[in-house]
């Protein structure tokens, strides 16, 4: 692997940390199409799907332990809500990392794109829709820095379904989850956004761990693609968090949509075509 390729992966690692980051996604969204479409030019080989997935999953490691640190100092993690969405999370990102290995790449990138599809639906219905009013039976409050209080709940099984399902989605896509925990956060049980982007990338690290494990165990990451894309994934994840203080929730959801539909779109094309 040569300078440019290194410099490449670095800048892909930023790039899809500070936008993770800044959305509550993981980034690998990013990560994984990058790594199967420029694989041979960046790393030196063609690098299949399932490699892809495992090598994005172990970098979201870096990029959500970086963002969740910005984040606790933010005082904006819910740290018992982020433990409880990951007790399914883990074991069902384990689940989807094994069938990650059994989907060949045409049939995969349009799965992807068919998926990245779906969270730019969400994130328009996140827009449109306003949260869900009712009354969980488990409560909790968030209070900002100008001292308004945000209350929102769950059910419990509710709250285990649905991290068992973005925890199965993050290990066969590599990208972490926070696509789908961020949107039902707010809209089903009315998670004020700042408060559901971090308390998403808390699950997001611990749900990596876990995936990464069974990647690793399968031989699916790159380690020369980690080590290039590690370290822009750390700088990147403390900047988009920085950043996403700053921006409005407009700003924010407009950069996203975009780049999903974009993204989606490309993914599609390529799947149809491959297969």
């Amino acid at each position: 692997m040569d300078i440019a390729s290194v410099a490449a992966l670095l800048l892909v690692g930023m790039a899809s940390a500070i936008f993770g980051s800044i959305v509550g996604l993981g980034g690998g969204v990013i990560i994984v199409p990058t790594l199967m479409l420029a694989g041979q030019w960046l790393t030196g080989e063609t690098v299949n799907a399932p490699t892809a997935v495992g090598t994005s999953l172990a970098v979201l490691i870096f990029t959500a332990l970086s963002s969740t640190m910005t984040y606790a100092r933010h005082g904006t993690v819910d740290w018992k809500s982020g433990w409880l969405f990951f007790a399914t999370s883990g074991p069902a990102a384990i689940f989807g990392a094994r069938w990650a290995n059994a989907v060949s790449d045409g049939p995969f990138q349009l799965a992807f794109g068919c998926f990245v599809l779906l969270m730019f639906g969400l994130m328009v219905a996140r827009e449109r829709l306003k949260p869900a009013n009712i009354r969980w039976p488990v409560q909790r409050s968030f209070r900002d820095r100008t001292g308004r209080v945000y209350t929102y709940g769950y059910n419990v099984w509710s709250a285990l379904l649905v991290g068992a399902g973005v925890g199965f989605v993050s290990g066969l896509f590599g990208i972490g989850g926070g696509s789908l925990f961020v949107p039902l956060m707010v809209l089903l049980y009315g998670f004020p956004p700042h408060v559901a982007t971090a308390t998403s990338m808390f699950v997001i690290l611990l749900s990596s761990v876990s995936g990464s494990a069974m990647h690793f165990f399968h031989g699916n990451i790159e380690p020369v693609a980690l080590l290039a894309l590690a370290p822009g994934a750390l700088l990147g994840g403390r900047l988009g968090a920085r950043i996403a203080a700053r921006l409005s929730g407009s700003q924010l959801m407009w950069l996203l949509r975009m780049t999903l539909l974009a993204m989606a779109g490309f993914l599609i094309y390529q799947g149809i075509r491959t297969m």
